[in-house]
């Protein structure tokens, strides 16, 4: 069946109606209470197993469910953000979420659980579509900013979701830890629809390229499956090698078709311009490097080798830890307003720079846990920075009317370059596993950060790419 937009609207453009303060504040709140909800679960894995009574590995479909859907769903809603408008769009999302989020609040086993979990995947979209929404509402010298800011109070939400997962869970029930953050999302997403500016769909009243967005779809789906699967481990050659071949030949099928469609799901001209693409690759890079310390870190926390290690337990690391996750925030905060100051292109050099100089340094003292603590907070203030200047600069370098489209790409992106960036550094520490110990040798750490260095370094050949320029 064909879905037609509505007719063209008329040639002059409208005025913009500004976005108050009341509205991104209750934009910014819904970004915490989605990034609460996103993580919640990885605390509560443990607990999430006894109560279901479920092993290790049909708890890790939790969080994986979530992921599959968010790659899914992030491309779609951008898309269709971009041509009906991000508020209506988000709307429609949110109710999807907080279906997912009543529904694993009251799951009475593991099936209904992620069927929950599914519903609420669609969260990822609302990144994009939040972007759609500032940059409609906002002048473009505070574009830059506003997204730095919804950005930051997302990945606040993160922090806020582990830190409260095991209260919740302990002391009322694991219900809740769905529940609450859910009963926020409702209320926030009240508020949006009372306060945000309706901002009108595309003017162009053209079809919905739907087999385009089933081989997308097809081809994310693939990806992530296969660098789960990947991920666990004890995958033979030849059948990595037909997940990539799949992957490669559902890729190829999706350019042909969008080559042909009048209204492609994805104007493959925008991919292939060098602002686009060296944000991709800078993304991944970003997030490789930061899933790549995540896995490190800890673990260098935990272990206690001849000479290296601290042998801390899983209260202690989480608080060393809280640093870079503060970091992170704080980087999104202040990202937009250094894109602004100084532009993309300078934030993500010296970023780059000054992140291959910290895994280097790494590298040689990571004797002490002040040092592991300092390096990994500084990495995570660098890497949010990056971050924000690749979204800000995507947002606003590519036209009005893909911005929703562009920017979910890169989210989903994000995600595929952290999957990624986790199971290099678990080869390498599997690699350097001690016959003895079974425990990774002082070396797998060392080379690991190196590995690290190298790819922020490598990424400053793409870096020149990103544009100055904003697009009206």
């Amino acid at each position: 069946m064909t879905i037609v937009l509505n007719p063209p609207a008329p040639a002059g453009r409208p005025a913009r109606a500004r976005m108050g303060k009341p509205a991104i504040a209750a934009l910014g709140t819904l970004a915490l209470a989605l990034g609460t909800l996103q993580t919640v679960v990885d605390p509560a894995r443990p607990l999430l197993e006894r109560e279901l009574g479920v092993d290790t590995a049909a708890a890790a479909l939790i969080a994986s469910t979530l992921l599959i859907t968010g790659a899914i769903v992030a491309p779609i809603a951008g898309k269709l953000g971009d041509r009906y408008g991000g508020k209506r769009v988000l709307l429609v999302l949110m109710a999807l979420v907080s279906a997912g989020g009543l529904l694993s609040s009251l799951a009475p086993n593991l099936p209904v659980l992620l069927i929950g979990q599914t519903l609420q995947g669609a969260m990822v979209g609302a990144l994009p579509l939040s972007f759609i929404l500032v940059r409609k509402n906002f002048p473009t010298g505070q574009t830059q900013v506003a997204i730095g800011v919804v950005s930051a109070l997302f990945t606040a939400g993160g922090i806020v979701g582990t830190l409260v997962a095991g209260p919740l869970a302990e002391g009322l029930s694991w219900h809740w830890i769905f529940a609450a953050p859910t009963i926020v999302i409702v209320a926030a997403t009240a508020v949006v629809l009372r306060l945000m500016p309706n901002d009108p769909p595309s003017q162009e009243g053209t079809r919905i390229d739907w087999p385009g967005v089933a081989l997308l779809s097809a081809t994310l789906v693939a990806l992530m499956l296969g660098l789960l699967v990947v991920t666990g481990g004890g995958v033979p050659p030849l059948a990595v090698g037909g997940i990539v071949l799949v992957v490669a030949l559902l890729a190829v099928a999706w350019v042909a078709v969008e080559r042909r469609a009048i209204s492609p799901m994805v104007e493959l001209r925008m991919l292939a311009a060098p602002a686009m693409w060296s944000a991709a690759v800078l993304t991944v890079a970003v997030a490789a490097v930061s899933a790549m310390l995540q896995t490190f870190v800890p673990k260098l926390f935990q272990v206690s080798g001849d000479g290296y290690g601290l042998g801390l337990g899983t209260t202690d690391i989480g608080l060393l830890m809280m640093p870079a996750s503060i970091a992170g925030v704080l980087a999104g905060s202040v990202g937009g307003l250094a894109v602004q100051r100084y532009g993309a292109r300078a934030v993500a050099t010296t970023g780059a720079v000054a992140t291959a100089g910290i895994l280097v340094a790494l590298a040689a003292l990571h004797d002490t846990a002040w040092q592991l603590v300092v390096a990994r907070a500084l990495a995570a203030f660098v890497g949010g920075l990056i971050t924000t200047a690749l979204l800000a600069a995507t947002a606003t370098a590519v036209a009005a009317k893909d911005t929703g489209i562009a920017t979910s790409l890169l989210v989903v992106i994000r995600l595929i370059g952290a999957v990624a960036g986790g199971q290099v550094a678990g080869s390498i520490l599997d690699a350097g596993n001690g016959p003895a110990s079974g425990a990774p040798a002082e070396s797998a750490f060392v080379a690991g950060f190196l590995v690290a260095a190298l790819v922020a370094a490598l990424s400053l050949f793409v870096v020149r790419h990103l544009k100055k320029e904003v697009q009206s």
